[in-house]
């Protein structure tokens, strides 16, 4: 029998709000449901943790849970806990919220969001995700009783979201809250699917609450043995929340089984990292490094692998906020415990905490590579085979960890044909003297090997990194040195192969006669290539080739060039410069031509075959192939 009847009308500006929140707010209306769950969740963990510290509650708290109810007949859902409950002046406290003072500024804010998913956080921050509901059902009764009243009455709270809201006194409720919603009907274009589908249910459930600590249970139907079916109650959430848990309680099978059901790989990650944080801000994280790259991990339809979930409620896939890029190929959740279940994308982006716990998360993965390249450097080598090409993306894009990422390079070298190596490996090698780290960029090691720019530096058995990956072109710009060892590419500026003191003397002398003897060539070289090359001079680092192409020390790599040019990018060209052999035979002969004959016309041809062939030895394309193999052959042919 009820009593104490209140009939209630919301104010102007709570009535706007919440035909925003009914018809325009939520894009995806199945999370009502989610709204619905998560507090019913926390009404259990609020009447267990007060049970604890309070006995006048005088509780039985031994099957704490939440019950799904479907009447199809009268349409109607019900969310039902056996929680705290609420008192009369705790329903409207609580329910009431939307009606406090600051609805104008909430209401101001909301129509100045610039998207749904920002709004949607607006009124999750609100607290009034309660109010969802009413995106789905015309009326929505909720009755509840506090836990440790002396009698069994409760309140009972009603309303259709409209003008105005109901609430009375009900004898003969249970300890607890339950949320009746009366259902519109199922309606594709408006986005509302038929909620009194078990299936459907089911499928909400598993998707946002699956994780949820408390059982949720709903009566379904089952077929029976002799043909007819039954109602038996069936638990649908797994309630397998293993980030929540202690690692010890943990087994090795039970991370498996976990991290093949969130990723869908069903090979075993090669690392899993599980960590609690308490504090200002709390959250548990449990990731996981695959042990095998995803086919689209560098399409452009990659996406993150961290869920966010709040106290075990789904909340979004794909969450850029709290993995950087280069890290896209981790797996796993997160499980912030003070944010807004409505939190948006965009609300992610610019919160400090979250901001907070992503760099956390960041030196919690580097740290883990880190251990295992020391620890277990066999599995940690085919780990960087599949993600080492991400990695390296973190050096262009996180400068905040460079170092850490700099630890984790590996790469090959010309020290062994058959194995990579770490840049402190390359620093405990270095020769006597030896200050620089040599590298060479290339499309492939067998291009690398071959070229000119390697001549020099192989014979005075110096060691150089082969580069060939894409994105090493741009990291070497941008890391200037490891560990105080400047890097330096051997086909840009000046290479100084730290020659002794007497042979620096002698090096220099020598030198001194090589610039007097080609003092005419180089300047005419240089004027009848200007259109390819900027400056053609003797150089330091040949010893079989008649030339090489080489930038200075600030230019852009062809490579380089391409990339950009490809992403749509306009680049001015870039000349580079020819660097001649002094001691070839090729480049001797052109001297000693040039010295009798300047004006021969043929020394132009013999100028643009030597260019050409140094372009091509490096790898790049032609200006003009058909000018320079026809150029070739007539040279050839005048040979025989």
């Amino acid at each position: 029998m009820g009593s104490n009847v209140e009939t209630l009308e919301f104010q102007a500006e709570t009535r706007q709000l919440l035909r925003l929140v009914i018809h325009s707010i939520y894009s995806n209306k199945d999370i009502f449901l989610r709204e619905l769950i998560s507090n019913a969740s926390d009404a259990l963990d609020k009447l267990r943790l007060e049970s604890l510290t309070d006995s006048s509650l005088e509780t039985d708290t031994a099957d704490l849970h939440i019950s799904l109810e479907v009447d199809p007949e009268a349409r109607t859902l019900t969310v039902r806990d056996n929680g705290i409950g609420m008192t009369r002046d705790d329903l409207v406290e609580l329910i009431g919220t939307i009606a406090k003072s600051g609805t104008a500024g909430l209401l101001d804010k909301i129509k100045e969001s610039q998207d749904a998913a920002t709004a949607e956080s607006l009124i999750g921050q609100f607290g009034v995700g309660f109010y969802s509901a009413f995106m789905v059902a015309d009326r929505v009764t909720l009755c509840t009783r506090r836990a440790g009243t002396d009698t069994d009455t409760g309140t009972r709270w009603e309303s259709d979201g409209e003008g105005t809201y109901a609430v009375q006194d009900v004898d003969g409720l249970p300890v607890g809250t339950s949320v009746t919603l009366h259902l519109k009907p199922a309606d594709s274009e408006d986005g509302r699917a038929d909620y009194l589908s078990e299936s459907k249910i089911r499928q909400i459930v598993k998707r946002y609450s699956d994780f949820i600590r408390w059982p949720i249970r709903m009566a379904t139907e089952h077929p029976g043995a002799d043909g007819e079916t039954t109602r038996e109650t069936d638990t649908l959430n797994s309630m397998k929340a293993l980030w929540a848990r202690p690692r010890t309680e943990v087994t090795e099978d039970e991370y498996k089984e976990f991290y093949q059901q969130i990723s869908h790989d069903w090979l075993p990650p090669a690392e899993t990292i599980h960590m609690r944080a308490e504090g200002t801000f709390e959250y548990e994280a449990l990731l996981f490094i695959p042990s095998q790259a995803p086919f689209d991990l560098f399409s452009r339809e990659s996406k993150p692998g961290v869920q966010l979930y709040v106290k075990r409620v789904f909340i979004m896939d794909d969450c850029e906020a709290l993995m950087p890029n280069y890290l896209r190929f981790v797996k796993g959740v997160v499980d912030a415990h003070d944010l807004s279940l409505s939190v948006s994308r965009e609300i992610l982006q610019h919160d400090r905490q979250i901001h907070g716990v992503r760099r956390r998360l960041v030196k919690k993965v580097l740290g883990a590579l880190k251990d295992m390249q020391s620890k277990d450097a066999e599995r940690y080598t085919k780990v960087w085979e599949q993600f080492g090409r991400a990695l390296k993306e973190g050096l262009v894009e996180d400068t905040d960890n460079t170092e850490a990422l700099l630890q984790l390079v590996s790469v090959a070298s010309t020290h062994d044909p058959d194995r990579t190596t770490t840049l402190r490996e390359y620093v405990e090698r270095m020769k006597d003297g030896q200050d620089t780290i040599y590298y060479l960029t290339g499309e492939s090691r067998a291009m690398v090997e071959n070229s000119p720019h390697m001549e020099a530096v192989a014979a005075k058995g110096y060691e150089v990194l082969i580069l060939t990956d894409p994105v090493d072109e741009v990291w070497v710009d941008r890391v200037p040195a490891f560990d105080g060892h400047p890097l330096q590419s051997i086909a840009k500026g000046q290479v100084d192969l730290g020659e002794s003191a007497d042979g620096e003397k002698e090096a220099d002398a020598a030198k001194a006669q090589r610039e007097e003897e080609f003092a005419s060539l180089l300047p005419w070289l240089t004027d009848a290539l200007s259109e390819q090359v900027k400056q053609v001079r003797l150089s330091s680092r040949l010893t079989t080739s008649a030339a090489c192409i080489v930038g200075d020390a600030h230019d852009v790599t062809p490579t380089l060039e391409k990339m950009y040019r490809a992403m749509g990018q306009q680049m001015p060209t870039v000349k580079r410069i020819l660097e001649l052999n002094p001691s070839h035979p090729l480049v001797v002969a052109l001297r000693t031509a040039h010295d009798a004959n300047a004006d021969d016309p043929a020394l132009t041809e013999v100028a643009e075959l030597v260019y050409g062939s140094a372009l091509l030895a490096e790898g790049g394309d032609l200006p003009d192939p058909a000018r320079f193999t026809r150029l070739l052959a007539d040279r050839l042919a005048r040979t025989l």
